[in-house]
């Protein structure tokens, strides 16, 4: 299946894959890796919808986006399963699948579930200063960090926003030379030391292994 980027980072993405029991509602900017690891494991049971990514840059909006979601596809699935972390929304969505009845993945971020939730916390103390970039944010640098932040019209804004990093932190779910340019051009835009650390889908992989 071949997805178009500009479906997943701004109207989210609507996909039957599978004609299972199971919906994946996930966040627009988890669909490459989920796809890749249902088409990877077989995992045929499974569905799959996502909500904007872009809704990251108002987390206050993603749980009645979520509810809204939940209650549309519910009487169609078994089971339904929240492919999002806190993702900034202060707890509301663990109190939301708690009401709800469904289960979600844990941890604060993807930067987390994807190092490894109980790796990323041992990092966190020495990387206070570090700007985390994962193969969706890589690939879309512009549309979700420059552009939002105005950078595009007044890169002058560059240390107002930035000046407290010293690194780029690209976490990598795959070895794709091109996102590795693009990740190492995105510190270069910022002005910001590059480094790599390859995690591939972490927790994630766990966490959808678990949903039956």
């Amino acid at each position: 299946m071949t997805l178009n980027d500009e479906v997943l980072t701004h109207n989210g993405l609507e996909v039957q894959h599978g004609a299972g029991s199971v919906l994946i509602l996930a966040c627009g900017a988890l669909a490459n890796e989920i796809l890749a690891l249902i088409r990877v494991n077989g995992w045929d049971h499974m569905s799959l919808t996502c909500l904007p990514a872009i809704l990251h840059n108002a987390p206050e909006k993603i749980p009645n986006a979520v509810r809204e979601a939940v209650e549309k596809h519910r009487a169609d699935f078994d089971q339904i399963f929240l492919a999002y972390a806190d993702c900034g929304t202060g707890g509301q969505l663990e109190t939301l699948c708690a009401e709800m009845g469904i289960e979600m993945i844990r941890g604060p971020h993807c930067y987390s579930f994807f190092e490894g939730n109980d790796t990323f916390t041992t990092r966190t103390d020495g990387e206070i200063d570090v700007f985390y970039l994962t193969d969706f944010l890589a690939r879309g640098f512009e549309n979700f960090v420059i552009k939002p932040l105005g950078l595009d019209r007044h890169p002058q804004l560059r240390d107002m926003y930035f000046g407290h990093y010293t690194k780029v932190m690209y976490l990598a779910q795959t070895n794709n030379p091109e996102l590795d340019k693009l990740a190492e051009a995105a510190a270069e835009r910022l002005g910001l030391a590059y480094e790599r650390r390859f995690t591939g889908y972490g927790d994630l992989e766990a966490a959808l292994r678990g949903q039956h």
